[in-house]
């Protein structure tokens, strides 16, 4: 291998790496205002070239939203918001800017089941009456959803409305979530039929969308984290329990041709999620008509963002998380001092004693790996800073068992921060370059020589038991219900509420 892509390899990975340091629930609950919408929380974003044999020259969009969910949390469980818009954006020319938006819209369809009590026909207080099956006429409540492509500025740009070519029309169904066995038996061959082929327009190969619940594919050990780091982050990197083992999330997953994505030549695209409300809302609850409980207006308002992991978590200052929620990556320059200025390597230092060893600012290391990608290998050509998560649609995906959790650290260049895939560990990843480690390798951190003890590989102690057996993981750490899935939609069954152990 070239010397040049094993330094690239590094670059890339460090700037992932020192932008979240310590924080680590990727951007679950991040910041004060949407803490408390959770319907409107992105977690985790996921874009990178299918694996999937068969599937070669696709690439797999996932936006998670609402995170922390309890399996067992009836009766409503975890819609996603009515009034919502959620978004997936690419940015395929580098100018900072969505030139591909899809658009997601859902639909609640309440149908008031009763059952004879005494005399009378009385609503019954469930989601459910009987076993659910993808008819789902034991389904109290249920929603669908649109797909709309925009081209051009996401608000004003010409919009389309993506066809269901598996069912026809433009309606898709999101599945229930997983209730418990009793409910549904056998829930991953239920879920499977909620996986639609689907026709955008302007693309002449079929995408696929799956939209549900499923098993939150996020490793962290997030109490002790969060606790001034109450672990020993020199440590094991299978030491430590992932917190959030027992937890789904709701997944908006889109696979679509890579060719579709890009543009022209350019195989560097770059995206994020987002998600909206209008501007006004007033509470008008209306009597028999329980999943419209208030009137909107105004323009769309964003109050989520998520593209590269964990940033407005433990990057962004407290002051200013909820206007990065509301940014857009075209004006991120004004968020500049918390990349070139990072604090968290100097809280991570000072906890564990190594204040001396914080790297000089600025941190131009970060700024390459962060606002503009790397060189040679997912920089695109007249590149506009910016933060989003950056894919090279041209360089191979790595097969399953081969994938490494360290991604491009550890020479796997298929995986994170080229794009990112579900087994990528990028609590280790970003933690192992805060400390300095590739200062000088892409930029300088106050000079241009580093001091050769920084770099210490931290880990929050907390690793997938993934989809393969790497290098890092020895055999027989893997556990069957922490796998990933080798195919669309690539994140696990979720666990059921009944029975679940927990």
């Amino acid at each position: 291998m070239k010397q040049r892509n094993i330094t690239s390899r590094l670059m890339i990975v460090g700037f992932g790496s020192a932008i979240s340091l310590a924080a680590l629930a990727s951007s679950h609950r991040e910041a004060p205002f949407i803490a408390g919408m959770p319907r409107l929380d992105a977690t985790d974003f996921y874009m990178f070239s299918s694996y999937e044999p068969g599937r070669a020259g696709y690439v797999t969009l996932i936006a998670n939203y609402l995170p922390l969910q309890d399996p067992y949390g009836g009766p409503n469980y975890f819609a996603l918001d009515a009034d919502g818009l959620y978004e997936i954006h690419i940015d395929n020319n580098g100018d900072a800017l969505a030139d591909i938006t899809f658009q997601f819209r859902f639909q609640n369809t309440y149908k008031n089941l009763t059952v004879p009590a005494g005399a009378q026909n009385v609503p019954v207080p469930l989601s459910n009456i009987g076993a659910i099956d993808a008819a789902g006429a034991n389904l109290n409540f249920s929603q669908a959803y649109t797909i709309n492509v925009v081209r051009g500025d996401r608000r004003t740009g010409t919009s389309q409305a993506v066809g269901n070519a598996s069912k026809g029309g433009t309606s898709f169904v999101k599945p229930a979530d997983n209730i418990g066995n009793k409910s549904i038996p056998d829930y991953a061959a239920y879920a499977a039929d909620f996986t639609y082929e689907a026709t955008i327009p302007g693309c002449d190969t079929a995408a696929r969308v799956f939209v549900g619940q499923r098993k939150d594919g996020f490793v962290v050990n997030l109490g002790e984290i969060f606790d001034l780091v109450n672990t020993n982050p020199a440590g094991p990197r299978d030491g430590e329990t992932n917190t959030i083992a027992d937890k789904n999330v709701t997944s908006l997953a889109l696979e679509v041709p890579a060719s579709c994505l890009t543009n022209g030549g350019a195989p560097v695209i770059g995206g994020w999620t987002s998600a909206s409300l209008r501007q006004a809302r007033v509470l008008n609850p209306k009597p028999g008509n329980p999943g419209k409980v208030t009137v909107q207006g105004g323009a769309w308002t964003q109050v989520s963002r998520l593209g590269m992991p964990l940033v407005n978590e433990v990057v962004i200052g407290l002051p200013d998380k909820d206007r990065f929620n509301a940014s857009e990556p075209k004006d991120d320059a004004q968020f500049l001092t918390y990349v070139t200025n990072p604090t968290l390597p100097v809280l991570l230092n000072a906890l564990f004693g190594n204040a001396a060893l914080v790297p000089a600012t600025p941190r131009n290391d970060l700024v390459a790996a962060f606002l503009t990608g790397v060189d040679g290998l997912n920089k695109p050509t007249g590149v506009t800073p910016s933060e989003m998560l950056r894919l090279n649609t041209s360089i191979a995906p790595t097969p399953v068992a081969s994938q490494k959790d360290l991604g491009v650290l550890a020479g796997d260049n298929a995986g994170f921060p080229n794009g990112r895939r579900p087994y990528d560990d990028v609590v280790d990843i970003e933690l192992r370059v805060a400390a300095g480690a590739l200062c000088g390798a892409i930029g300088s951190c106050g000079s241009t020589t580093a001091d050769p003890n920084m770099g210490t590989p931290y880990t929050d102690g907390a690793t997938a038991a993934g989809a393969s057996v790497t290098a890092t993981l020895p055999t027989g750490l893997q556990k069957p219900g922490d796998t990933y899935l080798d195919a669309f939609p690539y994140l696990q069954t979720p666990i059921p509420g009944s029975p679940n152990g927990i």
